[in-house]
């Protein structure tokens, strides 16, 4: 049977020449802090790399810290954050990746979820009123966390107001992008962003690499400490491949990039054809990374939808791929008003960098006809 991956968002499949890329600095010797010629090549694959980050997400000069993962990252900016500028309270959207809530609950700092609205966008007018109602009360530094793109339902944030509005009040915004990197442009001095992380397994770069992205001179307190690696900021022998892949991943983002509007016609005529088929889709009404669908079905759950499409040759997501594996209802869905039959019954279908015509035609095929047998035995 052909199969059709329509999980990007869960992991994107490596490209051919990251793992060329990789493969080449695996064969090298050298540490890239070594002082010899074999560890002069090594630091030459990490900074022509951390080269390519900066010119993809137009990151400032010494900002690109090389890390594990997303979740490495997100743990080192939001612990960093606290530790360093002695951030009082963390403001958390209510559509945040669970690695963002998870390790700010264990930072000591206050924290409150923010509301979104419907349409799966952060609500900037009750931003505003809860860092006016915090600044007129107990103050003092505060953090901001905000996705550049939710994983569920790919619904773009506006990241640039909403620091706007952090920054008006004098505080600090972080986020989540690794949905967006790869996908759409992202422009981190022009986002307003202060911190940003990453990974470069969303968008056809390895496993096991990512980055933290942060602005001219803002302190980060060290989570890793032991040796001078990153600038001082992140202790840890390097890993030259995974960064020698993900710097070729970078590199050739721009082509995925270039087949943004290809993609987003293929996902329109995916979801044209499951709500004529009887489901609702989910931030529809909003901007959205191109390859997102993010669709709930009566009746039809989204352990069984998974199992459905596998069946038939097609990989998806049943919610967040973290918690794919649970059955509580999507958090996501949840904050955007979802009923909790509405959110245990959705899934996640995400095309990107190598998705064809052939995948989009084979879900358009499959899940109706599923989703029709489903209603068959209801009837």
């Amino acid at each position: 049977m052909t199969r059709h991956y329509l999980d990007h968002n869960a992991t994107a499949p490596v490209r051919p020449e990251v793992i060329d890329a990789v493969s080449a600095a695996m064969a090298m010797d050298g540490n890239a802090l070594s002082v010899h010629e074999e560890g002069r090549r090594a630091h030459k694959i990490v900074e022509d790399a951390r080269e390519e980050i900066r010119s993809l997400v137009n990151a400032p000069v010494n900002g690109v810290v090389f890390t594990s993962s997303g979740t490495e990252s997100i743990h080192y900016v939001l612990h960093g954050a606290v530790k360093a500028h002695g951030i009082k309270r963390i403001y958390i959207s209510a559509f945040e990746h669970p690695a963002v809530t998870a390790n700010a609950e264990t930072t000591g700092a206050a924290i409150e979820i923010l509301p979104v609205t419907s349409a799966g966008v952060i609500d900037l007018d009750l931003l505003r009123e809860r860092l006016h109602r915090y600044q007129a009360g107990e103050s003092g530094p505060f953090l901001v966390c905000l996705m550049f793109a939710n994983n569920e339902t790919g619904v773009i944030q506006p990241i640039a107001e909403a620091a706007a509005i952090t920054h008006e009040f004098s505080g600090l915004l972080f986020c989540d992008a690794a949905q967006a990197v790869g996908k759409v442009p992202v422009n981190f001095v022009m986002s307003g962003a202060d911190i940003m992380s990453f990974t470069g397994h969303k968008f056809g770069g390895p496993l096991g690499v990512g980055a933290v992205i942060a602005g001219p001179n803002l302190p980060l307190d060290p989570v890793l400490r032991g040796g001078g690696q990153e600038m001082n900021r992140r202790a840890s022998t390097t890993n030259t491949p995974g960064i020698a892949g993900l710097g070729k991943a970078c590199a050739m983002a721009k082509e995925s990039l270039a087949r943004a509007e290809e993609i987003a016609r293929l996902r329109n005529e995916m979801q044209a054809a499951v709500i004529n088929a009887g489901a609702r889709v989910w931030g529809g009404e909003a901007e959205r990374l191109p390859g997102t669908l993010c669709l709930s079905a009566p009746a039809f759950s989204g352990a069984t939808q998974l199992m459905s499409m596998d069946l038939a040759g097609i990989a998806v997501s049943a919610g967040s791929a973290c918690s794919s594996g649970k059955s509580n209802p999507s958090h996501v869905l949840t904050a955007m008003g979802a009923s909790e039959e509405e959110a245990t019954t959705s899934i996640r279908v995400s095309l990107g960098w190598n998705s064809t015509r052939e995948d989009a035609d084979a879900f358009i095929r499959e899940w109706p006809k599923a989703y029709g047998r489903i209603k068959a035995r209801a009837a």
